[in-house]
């Protein structure tokens, strides 16, 4: 039968978008968040992009009031919790709320519960290391929207065991996604790749290579991406480097822009205790491991 019970934990833009693909699926969802207007939001949010995908034909008004009827919102963490078979967290990306989260899930669950992070960028051998059961827990980095998105990155830890990587990749498939098995780096493959490529866009937008809808344009036409690179961070925020503004409205300060997005990832990797060094051997002296530019 595979994985049936799911609790998420957290009501935001991932937390409602996998109760959404989850439900759907045909699994009784649990959705967890400590505010009963997070929650309110997010059920407004699947309701939502239900009727979306009835208007374009992807499911059946059944199948919407069906996948509804599975969710159950609750603000009790340790009711939420019981009887779960995997419990996935989408809780805001900062180490140690992470950290404090698992350690009080590793108490709450049953022993055979898989425990899985949504991070895009904290180590899961760190998480893994907050509890007892560091061979049951693993990444799952959906891709927003999680109800359009396909890819889901399925990270192991060091200790996550084989049983619980097979598992969770059966379950990603169920759930019509297509999950790869990456290991336990910095930034995964997805942003590992994705913030030097927005990195240097910023760069070429501050030397004066071109204007910020050419260099959208160039990789939209020319590289065939859907979306430019600055497009992408507006969309997805730059909430995660210390220039947490938009694009359009940091025109002037283009410079501390890229230089946070430059120092992003080393500094992410310091927090969660990575070996930042490892970057600075592979890199020929006089560069930015960061971002491979001449270091001043």
């Amino acid at each position: 039968m595979g994985i049936q019970a799911v609790t998420v934990v957290g009501g935001g833009t991932m937390g409602n978008g996998i109760a959404h693909v989850c439900a759907l699926s045909g699994r009784e969802v649990r959705i967890t968040d400590v505010s009963q207007d997070v929650l309110d939001a997010a059920l407004a949010t699947i309701a939502k992009n239900l009727d979306r995908q009835v208007n374009k034909e992807v499911i059946s008004e059944t199948g919407r009031d069906e996948a509804l009827e599975r969710i159950r919102p609750m603000t009790d963490l340790e009711s939420a919790v019981a009887g779960a078979q995997l419990v996935i967290e989408a809780v805001p990306e900062k180490a140690d709320i992470k950290y404090d989260l698992f350690r009080r899930l590793d108490e709450m669950a049953s022993a055979e519960v898989i425990l899985a992070s949504n991070t895009s960028s904290i180590s899961i051998t760190a998480i893994g290391a907050e509890t007892a059961r560091p061979d049951r827990v693993i990444g799952m980095h959906f891709m927003n929207p999680v109800p359009v998105m396909t890819l889901i990155e399925v990270i192991r830890g060091l200790a996550t065991s084989d049983a619980t990587t097979a598992a969770v990749m059966d379950f990603s498939t169920d759930l019509g996604k297509t999950p790869v098995e990456v290991n336990d780096f910095p930034g995964f493959v997805s942003n590992r790749i994705l913030g030097p490529m927005i990195n240097e866009a910023v760069f070429a937008l501050m030397e004066g290579v071109a204007d910020l809808e050419v260099i959208d344009l160039v990789m939209k036409l020319g590289m065939n991406h859907p979306m430019g690179p600055l497009a992408l961070a507006d969309l997805i925020g730059l909430g995660w480097t210390p220039a947490s503004t938009s694009w359009r409205s940091y025109i002037g300060s283009w410079e501390t822009t890229a230089i946070g997005l430059a120092r992003s990832f080393e500094s992410t990797s310091q927090r969660v205790g990575w070996d930042a060094r490892r970057a600075e051997a592979s890199t020929p002296m006089g560069t930015d491991p960061a971002c491979g530019r001449p270091s001043s």
